[in-house]
């Protein structure tokens, strides 16, 4: 049985819609539960003779503390979504208002939206709702950046104007398509991490064929928070989706005293 040319364009577009959400659907998964890394200046910054053992264990233990620093902030969040392909050229914006009070609320409110309305209310609209349920302290303890969920290989010390001079691999211990697998870049006087480039361990759709995750972090005060998001995905069906976040505006409305844990070099070997 020949379906008509219409019919197949149809079914061709609706395979391209699936595919399209499924791809720009991972980037908030895997990167949500970063927000609000803190940072300080420990004792032996910027020493390349950490080992690996170290630099995870001091990273570690550093942004579980001054995460619970961080109280309160605002900020503004652009999302950009573009699909370039088959058989047409889609763009879709998204610009809110995000309110972040410890330990879990996220206040989101729309400002300006833009794009086809099934893009805005079915992706982007749905990433927003996604960041409020992954702020949850059971799923965010998922996804941590830790030694629970990663293993950590491939230290390299690279000197850096920006000071993101530690180099590591990391790999998950679960292929979770919420986790990821690549290079992250750790600043050697705060011990944040400052980059990140990978791709998510698990494909998380047939019609997806790569996936490339670049996400980088600033600092604000005495805490890095997110600064751009882009994912780059390939469809099966052939095109590109690409979205990027930027996040600009931040207030920092309350922070607590950040007290520095204790990790020594013969502890954290």
């Amino acid at each position: 049985m020949f379906l008509h040319a219409s019919t197949r364009s149809h079914r061709t577009v609706q395979l391209r819609n699936y595919a399209l959400l499924a791809a720009l659907f991972i980037s908030l998964n895997i990167f949500m539960p970063c927000a609000g890394v803190a940072a300080a200046t420990p004792q032996n910054a910027g020493q390349p003779s950490m080992t690996l053992t170290q630099v995870v264990a001091t990273m570690v233990a550093r942004n579980e503390e001054r995460a619970k620093a961080l109280e309160s902030y605002q900020g503004r969040r652009t999302y950009m979504l573009v699909y370039q392909g088959f058989p047409s050229e889609l763009r879709a914006s998204l610009v809110v208002d995000m309110a972040y009070n410890a330990p879990n609320t996220k206040v989101f409110t729309v400002v300006s939206q833009s794009g086809p309305k099934w893009l805005v209310d079915r992706v982007l609209k749905r990433l927003v709702r996604t960041e409020k349920d992954a702020q949850q302290g059971k799923n965010r303890k998922a996804v941590d950046l830790n030694q629970e969920n990663y293993n950590f290989s491939n230290l390299v010390y690279q000197p850096a104007t920006d000071g993101c001079s530690y180099i590591l691999s990391v790999e998950p211990k679960t292929p979770s398509k919420f986790l990821y697998r690549g290079r992250i870049w750790v600043n050697d006087r705060d011990f944040a991490v400052c980059r990140i480039k990978a791709e998510p361990a698990k494909n998380p759709s047939f019609w997806i064929k790569s996936t490339e995750i670049a996400h980088t972090y600033e600092k604000v005060g005495e805490f890095w928070l997110p600064q751009k998001n882009r994912t780059m995905s390939k469809i099966r069906l052939g095109g590109v989706a690409t979205l990027t976040i930027q996040y600009r505006n931040y207030r920092i409305l309350a922070s607590q005293t950040i007290n520095e844990p204790s990790v020594s070099s013969s502890s954290a070997r």
